[in-house]
């Protein structure tokens, strides 16, 4: 009996309120991105789209340099936006810095 009105239940909510495929996703932390990042990851999910279109080979390999070179803006500019922070909390007006925010 439970497990019939459970699965009534069930069908009702997927009917009214529809399936999602998943949890939420968190909001990626990207208040250090510049524009070099930007186009990078532009480009990059552009190869994506053409891979996904089209894999031959030129396009695994343009979806693979384009990865490599995102990945390194990212490193670059990451690495350069926590010094600057770790410079900034450094001095006595950064110390206020870590409170706020």
């Amino acid at each position: 009996m439970w497990l019939k009105m459970a699965t009534c239940v069930r069908k009702v909510a997927s009917e009214v309120f529809g399936v999602s495929r998943g949890g939420k996703q968190e909001g990626k932390d990207t208040w250090w991105w510049n524009d070099e990042v930007q186009r990078a990851i532009k480009e990059k999910k552009e190869c994506f789209k053409c891979l996904h279109l089209d894999k031959s080979a030129a396009n695994i390999e343009g979806y693979k340099l384009a990865k490599r070179v995102a990945k390194r803006a990212v490193s670059v500019a990451k690495g350069k936006a926590y010094d600057d922070l770790y410079q900034r909390l450094g001095t006595k007006e950064g110390e206020k810095d870590i409170y706020n925010g």
